[in-house]
């Protein structure tokens, strides 16, 4: 019996995103691991008005993409990104009114909720300098893999702007604490790849030469788990910041029910039964 959703569905926002072609960075699609890759390694990887529009559009198609389990986020030429591009966005700004200034910063902040909507756990690979944008950037993503020659820097101090740019003083505090993170947001300060692994802000150092080859394989491994049980964790660990102890006991009870109703719990049961490794299919 064909499902009654599917003409819904197949006329709604489902999509595969293997063939898509970015104009304004890499995007590739290889084993449900979409890699995308800031790729202007002469200037560093900064972003534009446009690539900031088309990475907010980007996660937001991941929400509905059925070929995307997980994403790796990295920058091409040995740094990860360098901020908001100073003659194409900072230039700009300083000659705009308040309400198109506001525009640009619900714009940049709209990509933040979109990497933290999209169910697909992001894995930010972390080389060389990531400042500015790119540190927030880095920041919402969902686990990070960095370098000891990496420098992470929220410099918007350093430019005359506050520390509370797309969501910092909300996430950063809850990666590495409040004092450290107010001590990053008030001084700019690059955060170094070590300190940074101490702090938190990595979830593990590895060999500038091994950093992609560590990402891809850590998004493989998601990608071989239960991926839609992964969604939900995603955003669990996200809608939780704003509930109660209670609230959140009772989400999370509705949502592991739902994820009862898997056939993945059901094949990790007969795997176990089995004596083997469950094989995961994502629903």
């Amino acid at each position: 019996m064909n499902n009654p959703l599917d003409p819904a569905l197949a006329a709604g926002n489902r999509c595969t995103l293997a063939g898509h072609v970015a104009e304004h960075f890499n995007w590739r699609v290889e084993g449900a691991v979409g890699t995308l890759t800031l790729n202007r390694p002469e200037r560093k990887n900064p972003l534009t008005f446009a690539s900031y529009a088309e990475l907010r559009d980007l996660f937001g198609r991941l929400k509905y993409a059925t070929d995307v389990h997980a994403v790796v986020l990295s920058g091409a030429g040995g740094n990860f990104c360098s901020g908001g591009d100073v003659h194409e966005i900072i230039g700009p700004l300083v000659q705009l009114s308040a309400p198109e200034l506001l525009m640009f910063t619900r714009m940049t902040g709209d990509l933040v909720k979109a990497m933290r909507a999209c169910p697909q756990p992001i894995v930010a690979a972390i080389d060389g300098v990531c400042a500015g944008a790119g540190a927030i950037i880095a920041m919402a993503s969902d686990l990070r893999l960095g370098t000891a020659r990496s420098k992470t820097a929220f410099l918007f101090n350093r430019v005359g702007l506050a520390g509370c740019d797309m969501g910092a003083c909300a996430v950063l505090p809850r990666l590495i604490g409040q004092g450290r993170a107010s001590e990053l947001l008030y001084t700019g300060r690059a955060l170094g790849g070590e300190e940074a692994g101490a702090w938190g802000f990595f979830n593990r150092v590895v060999e500038p030469d091994a950093l992609d080859r560590e990402a891809g394989a850590l998004a493989q491994r998601l990608v071989a788990g239960p991926t839609f049980a992964n969604g939900i964790t995603k955003t669990m660990l996200h809608q939780e910041w704003s509930m109660s102890i209670d609230q959140a006991i009772e989400a999370e009870a509705q949502a592991q029910a739902l994820c009862m109703l898997t056939g993945d719990f059901r094949r990790a049961y007969e795997a176990f039964v089995a004596k083997q490794l469950p094989v995961f299919e994502g629903h």
